[in-house]
C-alpha cells in the first residue's frame, strides 16, 4: 500500500502509522494509538519493577567467647534477615590469644550453619581471612 494512503487511513481513524520492520522490503507498519501503547508498556514496566527484590547482604558479628542468649539473639536476627530473603555474612572476629583457638569459631560457625538449615544454604564456607573468619549464607530458593 502507498505511503499517502496508509497515513490517509490512519489520520481518518485518529490512529498513528507504527513501522514495525523498517528493514524489510516493503517496509512493515501498523496502525495504533502510539500514545496508549507508550502509556501501558510504562505501566508494565513499572510493574516488574515494583516486584522484583533485590537481595542485600546483611552480616551478623559473632564472637568466639560468646554466650548462649547472645547466640540466640544473632541467630533470631539472621533468620529474620533469611526470612527477607537477604544473604547473611557471617563473621568472627578474633583477639589477641584467640587467634590460636580458630577451631571453637569454625565450630561456632558449623552451629550457626545448622541453625538455619532450614531457610538457608550455605554460599561460601567458613574461612579465615587475617583476623576474621567470615561464612555467607542465602535463603533457599522456593
Amino acid at each position: 500500500m502507498p505511503i499517502k494512503a496508509a497515513l490517509e487511513i490512519a489520520a481518518n481513524r485518529d490512529l498513528d502509522l507504527v513501522k514495525v520492520q523498517a528493514n524489510a522490503v516493503p517496509p512493515v507498519c501498523k496502525l495504533m494509538d502510539y500514545g496508549k501503547f507508550r502509556f501501558e508498556q510504562r505501566k508494565k514496566d513499572k510493574e516488574i519493577k515494583k516486584n522484583q527484590h533485590i537481595a542485600d547482604t546483611k552480616e551478623v558479628q559473632l564472637s568466639p567467647s560468646i554466650g548462649a542468649h547472645d547466640f540466640d539473639t544473632k541467630l533470631k536476627a539472621a533468620r529474620s534477615f533469611l526470612g527477607d530473603g537477604d544473604r547473611v555474612k557471617v563473621s568472627i572476629r578474633f583477639h589477641g590469644r584467640e587467634m590460636a583457638h580458630t577451631d571453637i569459631g569454625r565450630e561456632l560457625m558449623l552451629k550457626f550453619a545448622v541453625s538455619c538449615s532450614d531457610l538457608a544454604t550455605v554460599t561460601a564456607e567458613a574461612k579465615l581471612d587475617g583476623r576474621r573468619m567470615i561464612m555467607v549464607i542465602s535463603p533457599k530458593t522456593k
